[in-house]
């Protein structure tokens, strides 16, 4: 067994790559999609002949149902006027002349039929038929003389053993005498109450075939359909329509021999006595089925064809993409041999080629790797020491005579004291304080609290020197105050914020200075309403910000992010926001997991 296992795998190792990816395309691509095609075509055809039977039983049911409406609403209109007990009455009343008709037609007549119709759009005509010679003939009401007895629909009626009656019959146009229209009518005698009696009376509803027609229309997209009568009679069909005509006689209904190779579905209109007989009869088309099929043929196909297209794509890319990446992977090895280390620039991939690539690159990149993580480090803390020097420096360049110049505020302290200058004599403490913290201040890392305390003081001779036009508000945490951050960090800030944000206004400057932890990261803010700055401002200051060389105007800010980014490298976030006439904001955001170990 090991044996054949071997001699398979040496066959298929010696296939040339091509023809093993042509191999691949043709059994596990081309002959499946073959087969499913056949297979599913041969479904799909199934399923496509069950779901156009079980459209056409729908479609001939909603017709069905919509005549079946249309005849019952006449109906029961029918039923409706059959039970008017007044209207049995005027109609049994006995007139002296046309005056007395018209006035009982005024007040109780008129619109007493006719109201019905606007509710029953399918009604065309309600008539009402009696032998009382009292009446007048006329709109609605009519006299039953011989002209009426001698009519198709009164001898279909006078046959019919059925109290409600539905007959399909041609008659005379009413400005014609030799052209019919066809008519489909309910009729019903009046016999409701036996005490007006007298004279006989007739009901006849009128249904309008143009709504019969738009249904039979609406349908033959699926089925040609066809409203037969008790008698076989085609009533109505998309063929014959409703138009007028020379003959009194409806086709009878044949099926032809070319409807006979289709499908004939046939329903019952109801089960009620006054529709008994009544049919309605659909043929199928045939083109429909097969326009069904053609199409599914038409989309397998196009399936068929995109999944080949699209498969001999992919193994063409597949194909391309190993050949690419093993020529690159070749050339720069040859570059290897004559030293030169150049990494491979390429979507190398995650399989066994993408390997070999990462795997070059990581041996032809460690070199430069290791040259630039120590150009780097020895950058860096060449910086950070030129940034306390640099500190230092500016310091001593600041620093007056100690002694002097603490021996100088107590005389002014004295003498403010005796003459009760209050404000003197707290702006020169706070002035004090803060000069004896900068010279005792040696740590470069100090609580976000003994930053505040200092900031406090130095606000405090702020507001002693703008009086009512400076005011500043602290928003500060509490839970901020144990971290650690650089000294001096928000102090240039602030001083920035008072001299370049709020002297140039007319009204109260304000300065908020805003620390929290957000995030996981300590959030400090020192925002200003100052006169702002234009956008092309802005933009010069942040890009003198983030430069190696010191500008004179910008240097407070500068050195306060250069610190920041020695301290905290490309982990701190610095912003500067600025309208004009809106003020200006300055913030840093620096992670606490940097923060929590100098502040333990």
């Amino acid at each position: 067994m090991s044996t054949r296992k071997f001699k398979l795998r040496k066959i298929v190792n010696d296939i040339p790559l091509n023809y093993k990816f042509l191999l691949i395309f043709i059994v596990g691509v081309l002959l499946p999609v073959i087969v499913i095609n056949l297979v599913v075509t041969d479904r799909l055809s199934d399923l496509i002949k069950a779901r156009e039977e079980q459209n056409l039983d729908i479609s001939i049911e909603r017709a069905r149902k919509d005549i079946h409406d249309f005849i019952d609403g006449g109906v029961a209109v029918s039923h409706a006027l059959s039970s008017d007990k007044t209207l049995y009455e005027i109609l049994d009343r006995k007139y002296a002349s046309q005056i007395d008709f018209y006035d009982a037609f005024d007040e109780q007549l008129r619109n007493r039929v006719t109201s019905y119709i606007p509710v029953n759009n399918q009604i065309e005509r309600i008539s009402i038929f009696t032998d009382n010679p009292t009446i007048v003939d006329g709109g609605n009401y009519h006299v039953i003389d011989d002209e009426v007895r001698a009519s198709d629909w009164y001898k279909l009626w006078k046959d019919s053993q059925n109290p409600v009656f539905v007959a399909a019959y041609r008659a005379n146009q009413a400005n014609s005498s030799v052209f019919t229209a066809p008519y489909l009518s309910v009729i019903e005698r009046m016999d409701y109450f036996d005490n007006y009696d007298h004279y006989q009376k007739l009901l006849r509803i009128d249904i309008d075939l143009n709504k019969i027609y738009d249904v039979i229309v609406r349908e033959k997209d699926y089925l040609d359909l066809y409203l037969v009568n008790e008698r076989n009679q085609i009533i109505m069909s998309a063929q014959s329509g409703y138009q007028t005509g020379t003959t009194d006689a409806y086709p009878v209904f044949k099926l032809s021999a070319e409807d006979k190779e289709q499908d004939v579905h046939s329903v019952n209109i109801g089960t009620a006595k006054y529709v008994k007989g009544w049919r309605l009869i659909g043929i199928t088309k045939g083109v429909r089925i097969t326009k069904a099929m053609n199409e599914m043929r038409l989309y397998v196909g196009i399936v068929a064809a995109g999944i080949t297209l699209f498969t001999t794509g992919f193994i063409f890319i597949m194909l391309r993409s190993y050949n690419y990446r093993v020529k690159r992977l070749a050339r720069h090895m040859q570059k290897v041999t004559n030293e030169k280390f150049d990494l491979i620039q390429i979507d190398e991939g995650r399989d066994e080629i993408g390997g070999l690539i990462r795997n070059f690159n990581k041996m032809t990149g460690r070199i430069k790797f290791l040259i630039n993580n120590v150009y780097k480090l020895e950058i860096q803390q060449k910086n950070l020491e030129m940034e306390r020097v640099r500190a230092e420096l500016n310091f001593l360049q600041s620093q007056m005579n100690p002694h002097f110049l603490f021996n100088t505020l107590n005389a002014i302290l004295v003498v403010c004291t005796k003459n009760h200058y209050t404000d003197v004599t707290d702006i020169i403490k706070s002035l004090s304080k803060l000069l004896r913290r900068l010279l005792s201040w040696k740590e470069d890392i100090v609580t976000l609290e003994e930053e505040m305390m200092f900031i406090d003081m130095y606000l405090k001779i702020e507001k002693f020197r703008f009086r009512d036009k400076f005011e500043y508000r602290f928003d500060i945490d509490p839970d901020a105050l144990q971290y650690k951050i650089p000294k001096m960090s928000i102090q240039p800030l602030v001083e920035n914020a008072c001299k370049h944000g709020l002297q140039a206004i007319d009204g109260q400057g304000i300065v908020t200075v805003s620390a929290y932890v957000t995030e996981e990261r300590l959030r400090i803010v020192i925002a200003d309403n100052g006169k702002g700055m234009e956008l092309e401002r802005l933009k010069e200051i942040k890009k003198a910000v983030q430069t190696e060389y010191e500008s004179g105007a910008n240097i407070g800010i500068r050195n306060v992010y250069r610190r920041l980014e020695l301290y905290y490298h490309d982990q701190v976030r610095f912003d500067i926001v600025s309208s004009p006439q809106q003020g200006t904001t300055v913030f840093f955001e620096i992670p606490i997991k940097f923060l929590s170990g100098m502040a333990g």
